[in-house]
């Protein structure tokens, strides 16, 4: 098989880190917000087992910001999503599924509350920064939007903690799960986020200042020597076994919240007005057709770069839309849209792969 490279230009952006990963091995990149994100250190199963005993730095600067500053800021970002946030306070983040007029999802980010008129938007891989602004001049809101200079460094695992307490101290620790604070590093402030897409436990850091962001970068790598600390990023395995979703993998613009098990942040009865909130009453009241769902297949390899179909007794119940092998499973586990009455936990299911038909279960998520 031949080997084929991006090129790049102005259009996908490397990050301050790039010349970094590059140097610490980085074996693979992917696309995600038009710019570089790193997709494998070597075998995934190795790094995934490291994520889960040690401590890793990710360079996950493609994770972008979209903020939304003014007066109107707050009713902008809550007619964005589905979730109510009238309660919501400052100095702390909050999963808001962002929706469009039919009720479909645009994206899944992370809204971090920085002032009551000042919002940021980290976002998953799509255009929100174009969805937001044509909703500011719609309404004619009184917003800034724009794209702050925001390069994230991601501290993962469960070693994460003794790491950051070296550079930060132990007030580090005292942060919250989904909060966040201003701490210092040689004499630069950072936001840092007790955050972040794994479930192995860790921190997030928004770097503003890009110097004092590739220095820190460094610092953590000269500190993290006897933590067995490694360069590293998002690993499939883990993601999928902790049943993390990913926008335009595993749900995209024709799917809607409840199909994607985000229930609890529809708040549909709430008196905060945003867009789609009539056409997801409408979903709730007639019910669902799919959901997504996990599958675990009797086999030891797959990998999936399109949705695959899945049968049941020769009828189209459903497409499988990520997968990877479990080391914990010793199968191939994935995340599937399955049709109604077949998305049941124990439901027996089929897919043909290379002509060979390989049987599985579906099964609640998360895996693990």
């Amino acid at each position: 098989m031949k080997n084929y490279f991006i090129a790049k230009s102005r259009r996908l952006r490397s990050t301050p880190y790039t010349s970094r990963i590059e140097n610490q091995g980085v074996t693979a990149y992917t696309v995600y917000n038009h710019m570089l994100l790193p997709a494998a250190f070597g075998p995934l199963e190795e790094t995934c087992d490291h994520l889960k005993k040690d401590v890793q730095v990710w360079d996950v600067a493609a994770e972008r910001q979209v903020e939304i500053i003014g007066n109107d800021a707050a009713e902008l970002v809550q007619l964005m999503t589905c979730r109510d946030l009238s309660k919501s306070k400052i100095g702390r983040c909050y999963y808001c599924p962002i929706i469009d007029q039919d009720g479909k999802m645009v994206n899944d980010p992370v809204v971090l509350k920085l002032a009551e008129n000042r919002f940021w938007i980290s976002i998953a891989d799509s255009d929100v920064i174009f969805f937001a602004k044509g909703l500011a001049h719609g309404h004619n809101f009184d917003v800034k939007i724009f794209e702050p200079n925001v390069d994230i460094i991601a501290v993962q695992g469960p070693k994460s903690f003794d790491l950051m307490k070296k550079i930060f101290g132990k007030e580090i620790l005292d942060l919250k799960f989904f909060g966040f604070d201003y701490y210092d590093f040689e004499s630069t402030k950072h936001l840092i986020a007790r955050s972040g897409w794994s479930k192995q436990g860790g921190f997030e850091i928004y770097v503003e200042n890009t110097n004092s962001g590739v220095q820190l970068y460094d610092k953590l790598f000269e500190q993290g020597k006897d933590l067995n600390v490694k360069a590293g990023c998002p690993n499939l395995i883990e993601r999928i076994e902790s049943g993390l979703l990913s926008y335009g993998n595993d749900f995209d613009n024709n799917d809607n919240p409840f199909e994607c098990g985000f229930d609890k942040y529809v708040n549909i009865e709430s008196n905060v007005n945003f867009l789609g909130k009539e056409k997801l009453k409408e979903i709730k009241s007639q019910g669902i057709e799919r959901k997504l769902m996990g599958v675990i297949l009797d086999i030891n390899s797959l990998s999936v770069t399109k949705s695959l179909d899945i049968n049941s007794d020769k009828e189209l119940v459903g497409e499988l839309r990520s997968a990877c092998f479990s080391p914990h499973f010793k199968k191939v586990i994935g995340i599937a849209m399955i049709n109604e009455p077949f998305c049941k936990a124990s439901q027996t299911i089929s897919i043909n792969i290379d002509n060979k038909k390989v049987e599985g279960k579906v099964c609640d998520l998360p895996f693990i």
